[in-house]
């Protein structure tokens, strides 16, 4: 027997009924909404118009069109800022994400004194980036950091300065990174392993299937919103990258650790050239948006398509 269809009328009386449910929480959420309306996209859009105006200690709408930005473009610590800032994401990337995975895999086969290695592990999350930058400097420092020790065990020889050495201090930068981000990394992965059904992996021990294939073949695929998720929240803090780099060698030596927030930052409150800052950032933005966008399409889009 098939029911009747709901006539118009019906619909429509109830549209207003849905529209005043929970109206609590709908005057609770308009502070909220004004201030994402008032600070970020209003902010966002003041930051934007006057990228184009020559505005130097204060702001002031005299426009110039994209001349700050052909010659943001054209300036040589911008350059080496993006390169440094590309080189640090894509080995941030890929380390974080690869050790992060590794670890939860690790102590998902409920091995003995699991709470303490993940406290171990998480603990470097707790620290400000000042912190584990000034402590990363002291290990690297050659008088009395890694080489200091090794050269005292009798390899006089060993040679290890990333933070005095241009051509490689962005990876003396990665390490410290490394060192806090990846368990952060490390507990997102392990509570997406958590929610794994072990049937699962009954199922792949029956048919004979290795851990390792099981995995690549199945665990990893079931764990793509996971995956998505940590890969946003690394992208975002790459971008923002400045916190270590003002601790650990502070742009040098020269320019060769200066990154876009850097940059941002020196131009607005030390140059005191704010139409050259607010380009910057503008760039910065769309950087972030670059990586919002595919991050909207692979959660909403997929999921609509279903």
């Amino acid at each position: 027997m098939t029911l009747p269809a709901p006539s118009r009328t019906h619909q429509k009386t109830k549209r207003p009924a849905q529209l005043f449910r929970n109206l609590n929480a709908k005057f609770a959420s308009i502070p909220m909404i004004l201030t994402a309306l008032v600070v970020f996209v209003g902010g966002t859009t003041w930051t934007v118009v006057h990228s184009f105006t020559k505005s130097r200690l204060l702001p002031k709408l005299d426009f110039v069109g994209f001349d700050q930005y052909e010659r943001l473009w054209s300036s040589n610590r911008w350059m080496t800022s993006v390169e440094n800032l590309l080189i640090y994401g894509v080995c941030s990337l890929v380390l974080t994400m690869t050790i992060g995975f590794t670890l939860a895999a690790l102590l998902d086969r409920k091995i003995r004194f699991e709470g303490v290695f993940r406290t171990i592990f998480l603990y470097p999350f707790a620290l400000s980036f000042v912190v584990t930058g000034l402590a990363w400097q002291w290990i690297l420092n050659p008088d009395f950091g890694v080489q200091n020790v090794v050269r005292g065990w009798g390899w006089t020889g060993f040679a290890f300065d990333p933070l005095n050495n241009p051509d490689i201090v962005i990876f003396g930068i990665l390490i410290a990174g490394l060192w806090q981000g990846t368990g952060f990394v490390m507990v997102i992965m392990l509570a997406g392993l958590r929610g794994i059904d072990e049937d699962i992996w009954k199922a792949a021990r029956v048919d004979g299937i290795g851990v390792v294939k099981t995995y690549v073949k199945v665990i990893i695929p079931m764990m793509r919103p996971v995956f998505v998720t940590a890969l946003v929240i690394i992208a975002s803090g790459i971008i923002k990258l400045y916190d270590l780099v003002v601790a650990q060698t502070n742009g040098g030596p020269g320019i060769s650790s200066e990154v876009p927030a850097k940059y941002v930052i020196n131009y607005m409150f030390r140059a005191q050239n704010l139409g050259q800052g607010f380009a910057a950032s503008t760039m910065m933005l769309l950087s972030v948006i670059i990586i919002l966008v595919p991050w909207a399409y692979l959660e909403f889009g997929g999921k609509k398509r279903g």
